[in-house]
C-alpha cells in the first residue's frame, strides 16, 4: 500500500530470507536497488519502527515503512530528434512513435525521449498538467511498442482528451503477433490488473489491489504456430495487452517480460495502429491509422 511518498509493506512468507534492499526494489517500481540502499543509509526505511541496515534480512510479519525521497528536479532539454507527425493543429498532435523510444524522461533515460523531441518541435507549446517530465503526454505506450500516440498542446485539450480515456470513449486499436492459435476468432479478456505480488516491476492479473481491465481481440489470420490479431482496449492499464495475452496463454512474440524473446525482434511485436477521439475544439470525431512498420510486416512474412 502506498500513501503519498511512503511505502508500507507487511512481509509475508514468500519474503522470508530476502535482503530488505532487494525487497524494496522488487516491491516498488519507483525504487531501484541502488536507490533502496541510499534510503536505508539515510534512515528512511524502518522495520517495526526501527531503522535497519541494507543487509537486514526480512522475516514474515515485519512491518516495513519506506519514505521515498522527492525526485531530483531535472532540466528536460529540447532535442532535435526527428519524429513522424501524423496530424497537428493548435490544440494537439498525433505522432507515430518508433519502437525503442521512451515516451518521457525517467531515471536512466533523461534524453532521447519522445518528450525531448516534442519540446523541440513544439517550442514549449505543450500542456503543463503532467509537469516538466511529461508535458503534453495524455497517454503512453511502452518503450518497445511502436505506434500512434496523442499529445496535447494546451491544458484545456489535455483535460478534454483525458476525460475521453477515463470514460472509455477513446479508440485505441493495436495489432500483434501472438504465440499459438487462439481458440476463438474473437473474444474479450476481462481480468483485473495490478502489481505482480512478487516482482513489483511487472503487472499481473490479480484480485488484490487491482483495477478493472478489458481487452477485446479479433483474429486477423493464423500463421505457422502463431496468430496475427487485432486488439481493442476498453480500459488502459499498464502493460494491459501484454499481460492479458500472456494470461490466456498466448503471449506476444518478442515480449521478454511476459513471454520470451523472438529472433529478429528487439521487443514485443505489438503496434498501436489506430487512434480515434473527439477533437477538443471542433467536437468532431477524428480517427487516424498507420501502416504496420517494417519489422512487423517482415515478421509476418517469415511466419506465413
Amino acid at each position: 500500500m502506498e500513501n503519498d511518498n511512503t511505502v508500507y509493506i507487511s512481509a509475508e512468507t514468500c519474503h522470508n530470507g530476502t535482503r530488505i534492499d532487494k525487497l524494496l526494489s522488487e516491491y516498488c517500481s519507483d525504487i531501484s536497488r541502488s536507490m533502496a540502499v541510499k534510503m536505508l543509509e539515510s534512515g528512511l526505511v524502518t522495520v517495526d519502527g526501527k531503522a535497519v541496515k541494507k543487509s537486514y534480512i526480512v522475516s514474515e510479519g515485519d512491518e516495513i515503512s519506506a519514505i521515498i525521497p522527492e525526485p531530483e528536479i531535472i532540466d528536460v532539454v529540447p532535442e532535435n530528434i526527428p519524429i513522424e507527425i501524423v496530424y497537428e493543429d493548435s490544440s494537439l498532435l498525433v505522432v507515430n512513435k518508433p519502437q525503442g523510444m521512451v515516451v518521457h524522461p525517467a531515471p536512466g533515460n533523461y534524453s532521447g525521449t519522445l518528450v525531448n523531441a516534442l519540446m523541440y518541435h513544439c517550442v514549449g507549446k505543450l500542456s503543463s498538467i503532467n509537469g516538466i517530465i511529461r508535458p503534453g503526454i495524455v497517454h503512453r505506450i511502452d518503450k518497445n511498442t511502436g505506434g500512434l500516440l496523442m499529445v496535447a498542446k494546451t491544458d484545456e485539450a489535455h483535460t478534454f482528451l483525458a476525460e475521453q480515456i477515463k470514460t472509455h470513449s477513446f479508440t485505441r486499436e493495436y495489432e500483434a503477433i501472438v504465440c499459438g492459435h487462439l481458440p476463438k476468432d474473437s473474444d474479450t479478456v476481462n481480468a483485473p490488473i495490478g502489481r505482480h505480488p512478487v516482482d513489483r516491476k511487472k503487472m499481473a492479473v490479480t484480485e488484490k489491489n487491482s483495477r478493472e481491465a478489458i481487452t477485446h481481440y479479433t483474429v486477423i489470420r493464423g500463421l505457422k504456430g502463431y496468430t496475427h490479431v487485432r486488439l481493442r482496449l476498453e480500459t488502459g492499464r499498464t502493460h494491459q495487452i501484454r499481460v492479458h495475452m500472456a494470461y490466456i496463454g498466448h503471449p506476444i512474440i518478442g515480449d521478454d517480460v511476459y513471454g520470451k524473446p523472438f529472433k529478429g525482434l528487439l521487443g514485443q511485436c505489438l503496434f498501436a495502429k489506430k487512434i480515434g477521439f473527439i477533437h477538443p475544439i471542433s467536437r468532431e470525431y477524428m480517427e487516424f491509422e498507420s501502416p504496420l512498420p517494417d519489422y512487423f510486416t517482415e515478421t509476418l512474412e517469415r511466419l506465413t
